[in-house]
């Protein structure tokens, strides 16, 4: 598997170029909005995203101001979503740091990433990107409308295949789908690349999620010792509802039972956690993220061979075999 910094290499010098920009996007002359934005770049991720806009322009196109527009308006996007979720999930450690809520406190928080939400917009809208501002207001109404039909959902648990996916495709997807969107549009490709550029990174994020939902079971398998935090935040993740599904009745209602009452025992949840992996639950779920894979690289095969192209594909071979 080749390491970010190989495949960052088609866009490096667009990578290194987007973080004073990003930085200088978020500036503010109130003294502690300025804190909390240089404590936010301090504290990034690895940049997916932004590797997702650059490489999508380069794959259709070219890589242009707009592009890094697009980049910038993505990124605010997403760490302004990241603000609102650990306020809304009680999360105080983010990336291995503390999230802004656990310093700041909520109602801070919450002003923050409204902040970063409006900077986002603006910096298209000063620039007249309407074409990359309606692709990100799109992924915003998904991402709400996915937040909120987990939140449904999760109160009787009954939450199936179908749904499932449903929910990441709008809650997780949506965000990766319009970084290669809003790349694709702002290297001068044809709407119906755009749309092609969403699906692909719909079909990329939906894999993320999925090996999001795997890192718990294949922890436990790993380490010897399950972890069960899922379970613990009562979440219906695809290796437990195949597990469900292919379970008798009464089984059905003895994992259903810990998910709602007992998820906070250890003893408890490693039961569940080992009846998931006895029923095939995880192999499951690792053969829907190959095959979702599969159908995002056949999506990059109609596009013309080029490094970006390649590093594409090498990002998404990076995606689900990650260790964190």
């Amino acid at each position: 598997m080749k390491t970010l910094k190989e495949i960052r290499q088609p866009v490096s010098n667009e990578m290194d170029a987007f973080e004073p920009r990003f930085r200088n996007a978020m500036k503010s002359n109130v003294a502690l909005l300025d804190i909390i934005t240089r404590y936010i770049v301090k504290r990034k991720g690895k940049q997916v995203r932004p590797l997702f806009v650059f490489l999508s322009a380069g794959a259709t196109g070219a890589i242009c101001e707009s592009t890094y527009r697009a980049a910038i308006l993505t990124e605010l996007l997403h760490t302004a979503t990241l603000i609102h979720d650990d306020v809304v999930d009680h999360s105080y450690f983010r990336r291995g740091m503390f999230s802004i809520n656990a310093l700041w406190g909520n109602k801070i928080s919450v002003l923050v990433g409204d902040y970063l939400l409006a900077t986002g917009l603006m910096v298209t809208l000063e620039s007249n990107d309407f074409h990359l501002l309606k692709i990100a207001t799109r992924a915003i109404k998904e991402m709400s409308q996915g937040e909120l039909l987990q939140l449904e959902k999760a109160r009787k648990l009954n939450i199936d295949e179908d749904i499932y996916f449903e929910i990441i495709r709008k809650k997780t997807a949506s965000l990766i789908a319009s970084c290669c969107a809003t790349g694709t549009a702002s290297s001068g490709a044809s709407p119906e690349m755009v749309e092609k550029m969403w699906h692909f990174g719909e079909l990329a994020g939906t894999a993320f999620q999925i090996k999001d939902d795997l890192f718990d079971f294949e922890a436990s398998i790993d380490a010897g010792k399950p972890k069960g935090l899922d379970i613990r935040d009562r979440k219906m993740t695809l290796p437990l509802i195949h597990a469900l599904h292919v379970s008798d009745a009464s089984d059905r209602r003895y994992m259903t039972r810990i998910v709602k009452n007992h998820n906070t025992d250890t003893l408890q949840v490693n039961k569940l956690l080992k009846m998931v992996q006895e029923r095939g639950g995880i192999e499951y779920a690792r053969q829907k993220m190959t095959e979702i894979i599969e159908s995002a690289f056949g999506v990059l095969g109609g596009l013309p061979d080029s490094p970006h192209n390649t590093s594409l594909r090498a990002l998404l071979h990076f995606l689900i075999e990650r260790k964190s």
